[in-house]
């Protein structure tokens, strides 16, 4: 199996699943923010917006952040 088509079932999988996905992009950045200094918390929000557009959930939206 190639990158894409893991990619493609991942976006498959987060189609799918959407809420799930979203509750696990938002419960690792939750985490990565309590472990690192404030000032990174606008890169991480950055990061977990990247995640949604890749898996097609949009970016953006912010999750109860």
């Amino acid at each position: 199996m190639g990158f894409d088509d893991a990619l493609n079932k991942a976006k498959d999988f987060a189609g799918e699943n959407s809420d799930k996905v979203n509750q696990g992009i938002d419960g690792a950045s939750d985490q990565v923010k309590d472990r690192t200094p404030d000032n990174i918390d606008e890169h991480v929000d950055t990061g977990a917006d990247a995640a949604r557009d890749q898996l097609g959930l949009g970016g953006d939206e912010q999750q109860g952040n």
